[in-house]
């Protein structure tokens, strides 16, 4: 009889993980794999899945999963075309785990910091967004933007969240936001744009990043200053020149 890749749900990961030898492999690109991933996943491309297969002894049991629970089908049945014995399939994919996991990790997360939801402000303006995006932490602010957080939210500085991912100088955490469409030049009630904080902390990585996304450079602050009339290293200097 033909051996088939087995299906499993979601909930039934932490059956798996109590298999002697068993290895979870996640088939996403690396870049997604390092934004979230399942607890003890290994990242596996072309070249590592090859050593896998050589490597592995045969009665190793494998869980993969990919986006959505097409690909780790595939996967999974050319492991069992190699003689792999146990081989395992994650339904719905890395999709469907955090639908079912990441939002109860994210309302830990909230009510860890004071939040009751989604899009909540403290009394200081700031947001669940901005406080993730103060504090760098990427697979956060990736669960808040699949659930909806507003980007346009502004803080009682008049900051977005955008500002904060700049503080934290965070570059991944920064491309998320800028993907979703947050306002690049937004101004603070200081007239201030992310490009001119970032120009005048000296933080050339963040201008960098800004002015590649297209963030002007010739805005002005309630002071008249634009960026490159702030800026305080010779390397933000002559990216602002450049531009």
């Amino acid at each position: 009889m033909e051996k088939t890749v087995q299906r499993i749900c979601a909930d039934q990961i932490q059956n798996f993980a109590t298999l002697p030898g068993g290895i979870l492999i996640d088939l996403r690109s690396k870049a997604d794999y390092e934004t979230g991933h399942i607890d003890r996943a290994l990242h596996a491309n072309g070249s590592t899945l090859e050593k896998l297969i050589v490597q592995l002894p045969k009665n190793t049991p494998l869980l993969f999963y990919c986006y959505h629970g097409q690909a780790s089908l595939i996967q999974g049945k050319m492991f069992l075309d190699f003689g792999f014995m146990e081989v395992y399939s994650l339904n719905g994919g890395y999709h469907g785990w955090s639908h079912v996991y990441c939002k109860s990790q994210l309302k830990i997360w909230l009510e860890e910091h004071g939040f009751s939801q989604v899009n909540s402000v403290l009394p200081n303006g700031m947001t669940p967004l901005m406080h993730a995006s103060r504090q760098g932490n990427i697979p956060i602010v990736a669960d808040l933007l699949l659930s909806g957080a507003q980007l346009d939210q502004k803080n009682s500085d008049g900051n977005q969240a955008l500002w904060f991912a700049c503080y934290s100088e965070q570059l991944d955490l920064m491309d998320l936001l800028i993907a979703g469409g947050i306002d690049l030049d937004h101004r603070n009630d200081n007239g201030s744009t992310c490009l001119m904080y970032a120009a005048s902390s000296g933080k050339d990585a963040v201008v960098k990043k800004l002015l590649k996304a297209g963030a002007s450079v010739d805005l002005r602050n309630l002071d008249d200053f634009t960026a490159l009339d702030m800026a305080s290293t010779l390397e933000c200097l002559n990216l602002l020149r450049r531009s």
